[in-house]
């Protein structure tokens, strides 16, 4: 069923939307090896090293962008979320369409009370990002729509990196 928004889509974009929606699952080879990288990754936030988080999260995005045979990505880590009367921004991807290396930026500290992001907030939020990207380099994608395709392919990434039983 699609999301509210997608009444508002030209017709061209409706049918990107339908293909995401379709797209439920990619699977991420050797998610296992991944697993010190997370490990060091929680640590480094943990102990709210900002320099030491954004060295550890570039290192795992270049290592996914390797894995799927996509571009690579240049990470930002924050320290603050922004915010405003609409909420706090978790994340954002950014590419200037002129195939110049996209951005991802995200945020290690909630907005209002300016605590560390619980780890695993923090990792869903750069796979969210992480899985726009693909949603263009990968999937071949024209736009990347939050679609419950999307949000799938989000979770199945994160279940596959970060499996529930930690």
């Amino acid at each position: 069923m699609p999301f509210a928004y997608y009444k508002n889509l030209s017709a061209s974009d409706k049918k990107i939307y339908q293909e995401s929606d379709r797209l439920t699952f990619v699977r991420l080879p050797w998610a296992k090896e991944f697993q010190p990288f997370i490990q060091a990754l929680q640590g480094a936030l943990v102990s709210e090293d900002q320099r030491e988080t954004l060295r550890l999260t570039q290192k795992l995005v270049d290592a996914l962008c390797q894995v799927f045979k996509v571009p690579q990505v240049k990470v930002k880590v924050l320290a603050r979320r922004p915010s405003h009367d609409w909420g706090e921004l978790h994340g954002l991807y950014e590419s200037d369409g002129s195939g110049g290396k996209p951005l991802i930026t995200v945020w290690m500290r909630t907005a209002k009370r300016k605590q560390v992001v619980a780890f695993k907030t923090y990792l869903r939020t750069l796979l969210h990002e992480v899985m726009h990207h693909l949603d263009y380099t990968l999937l071949g994608l024209k736009d990347s729509f939050h679609t419950e395709g999307f949000y799938k392919r989000e979770s199945g990434l994160l279940k596959q990196i970060y499996p529930e039983n930690k």
